[in-house]
């Protein structure tokens, strides 16, 4: 069974470190605040200039990118920092990581744990209310318990693909822009309805990478609409499932990538 408190004071220490300097500490999360209002507010110009895009309106693509924000934003606060992984393994740090008597993956989630990204959630959060009274939903106790499977299933979607692309450090050092391609470049594929790309790049990324499922299709089932590609309604139920099988396969790639792992001897 694993212990979770030493975890926990790890992420309490992060906290407190960071919560040191105030000022500092408020402003990095009013700009991460005012960063998640600049990314959702793109999408509203885009529709709003051209009225529908691929059949959408600006209240329901807004639904699907505020779905799909949060559990980016999630995953973001949690494990956004897999990113750092190549800088431990190419000063050799990663050998402090793997002697202490902790998971590895976890003290690299706790000792890296940044507070501010909260803002950018905080932001979704709030607006996903805000984006289904817009487009028309009624909220039902089936709605709700659509919407937090969706959020929790593209919070864990999400967080293999941060932990996966960090892990391809441990056999390309220099895999930065590699991984954000596929975070960061996932997020802005997922804030908009899947039917606006083309069949190839839907292929990859809406079904390949699972990303059509942590939005478009759970949007689809609040809305009522059927899916212009011709999928099924219960599609939108599957954001969770996708999501635990994607940390299936990262939690894999992790483990061939710690044994893959060489000490630089520094």
């Amino acid at each position: 069974m694993v212990e979770v408190a030493p975890y926990l004071r790890l992420f309490a220490a992060q906290t407190r470190a960071q919560a040191q300097y105030r000022l500092s500490f408020w402003l990095d999360v009013l700009g991460s605040v005012v960063i998640g209002l600049l990314d959702l507010s793109a999408v509203v110009v885009l529709f709003q200039a051209t009225g529908l895009v691929a059949g959408f309106t600006t209240a329901e693509a807004m639904l699907m990118a505020t779905l799909a924000t949060v559990g980016f934003a999630t995953a973001d606060l949690v494990v956004g920092n897999m990113d750092t992984i190549r800088n431990l393994v190419r000063t050799g740090r990663m050998d402090a990581v793997l002697l202490r008597p902790l998971g590895a993956l976890g003290q690299l989630v706790a000792t890296e744990f940044a507070p501010r990204r909260a803002g950018r959630l905080a932001v979704a959060v709030v607006l996903v209310p805000v984006a289904a009274a817009w487009s028309g939903v009624d909220w039902t106790p089936t709605g709700t318990a659509l919407v937090l499977a969706a959020s929790l299933g593209g919070a864990l979607l999400f967080g293999a693909i941060f932990t996966g692309a960090g892990t391809v450090a441990f056999w390309w050092i220099e895999s930065g822009e590699f991984s954000n391609s596929f975070t960061y470049g996932g997020r802005d594929f997922a804030t908009y309805p899947i039917t606006v790309y083309g069949p190839a790049f839907r292929n990859v990324f809406a079904f390949g990478l699972g990303l059509g499922f942590t939005g478009y299709y759970p949007a689809l089932v609040l809305l009522g609409r059927s899916d212009p590609l011709g999928g099924p309604a219960w599609f939108g139920w599957l954001s969770l499932p996708v999501g635990l099988v994607a940390c299936g396969a990262a939690a894999l790639l992790w483990r061939a990538g710690v044994r893959r792992y060489r000490s630089t001897g520094s």
